[in-house]
């Protein structure tokens, strides 16, 4: 397919959607009697939040040619991403999973996936149209691809390779230690992250990928983006912005223009009542990216990640309407005395909103 079939959207999202199968109620994986069909998967999560914020995305997979594929691209196309660049596997199946309700940093978490051979495991990037992946002003992956097989690590080692032109760069570490097979998987990550204009990487999981601690140790691992942001969970981000209080250039062009010193921006986290704590890192990606498009500061970007993440943790599934614009603005806008007061709790983001400050 040619550049010319794919008209041009804000964002661009590629990697592999599953169909996941969420338990009734909580245990063991053994006990639990019956599970609700959804989907997930962290590149259409955060494709989906843009989406439904009024942003134009796209999702570029790969799904198999039966049931489940038809589900994912109807449950995705419904959030009003594009999804005329999926393609379809006559030979491999869509991936599923399923998961216990637990939190899935704590011990008695399961979670079971089929995705081995998957059609997702097939994009390449002679799979993949190329089109559809550059037609964005930004395009966002993640390491979980590049785990999923050669193929799919010869297609994100091509995306990543730094170029003049083309979109903003923007890559969520992810680091899945369950998926990777290769023992060189934490310098794959490293050389996928030193590739990108926009790193998100989590303090405990930079730990765990690199051996690196604290969020300057990081940046200073990861000099070549021109923005890092550093998620410590229920303490905050931090990120780090070569250029002052803007943006890269969107083109991806200039982006070594300017070599100075970072401009750091640290913001904690509002305290949230949470329903479910799954999906909250990739709807901080896509909030931070929503500030970023909109050109607000990098205080505002790491608030705005806050906010939509607190929109997914105060809901039961793995995806949630991120807060209206104004609403967010309005709350990110907070002087920092107001903002450390925040407490959001399930409803906050409707009419029946739920913000306390006491």
């Amino acid at each position: 397919m040619t550049a010319s079939v794919y008209g041009p959207v804000d964002v661009v999202c590629l990697g592999e959607s599953m169909v996941t199968f969420l338990p009734t109620q909580a245990g063991r994986l053994a006990d639990v009697p019956s599970f609700v069909r959804g989907i997930g998967g962290a590149e259409s999560n955060v494709a989906c939040a843009l989406a439904a914020a009024g942003h134009r995305t796209r999702w570029v997979g790969r799904v198999g040619a039966d049931g489940f594929g038809d589900h994912l691209v109807a449950a995705i196309a419904a959030y009003g991403v594009d999804t005329s660049a999926v393609t379809r596997d006559p030979e491999r199946p869509t991936g599923v999973y399923f998961r216990t309700a637990t939190d899935r940093a704590t011990d008695v978490h399961e979670v079971v996936y089929y995705r081995a051979g998957s059609a997702a495991s097939a994009m390449s990037p002679h799979t993949v149209p190329s089109g559809a992946v550059r037609s964005g002003r930004v395009l966002h992956l993640s390491g979980i691809t590049a785990a999923l097989s050669p193929d799919c690590l010869a297609l994100m080692r091509d995306l990543t390779a730094r170029r003049d032109g083309g979109p903003l760069l923007s890559f969520d570490v992810n680091h899945r230690p369950g998926l990777w097979r290769d023992p060189s998987a934490a310098d794959v990550l490293l050389a996928l992250a030193r590739g990108a204009d926009i790193v998100f990487v989590g303090e405990d999981e930079a730990e765990e990928a690199w051996g690196v601690r604290g969020a300057d140790a990081i940046r200073a691992a990861l000099p070549q983006p021109s923005v890092v942001v550093v998620k410590r969970g229920a303490a905050g981000a931090v990120s780090f912005t070569r250029r002052p209080e803007r943006l890269p250039a969107l083109d991806g062009s200039g982006l070594d223009a300017d070599n100075g010193s970072d401009v750091v921006a640290d913001v904690p986290a509002p305290r949230v009542t949470v329903t479910a704590p799954v999906g909250a890192g990739d709807a901080f990606a896509a909030g931070f990216l929503s500030a970023t498009l909109r050109g607000l500061t990098a205080k505002q970007r790491l608030r705005h990640g806050h906010l939509w993440a607190a929109a997914t943790l105060t809901v039961p599934g793995d995806l949630a309407a991120p807060p209206a614009a104004g609403h967010a603005d309005r709350l990110a806008a907070l002087d920092d005395e107001a903002w450390g007061r925040l407490h959001l709790g399930p409803g906050w983001t409707g009419e029946d909103q739920e913000v306390r400050t006491p």
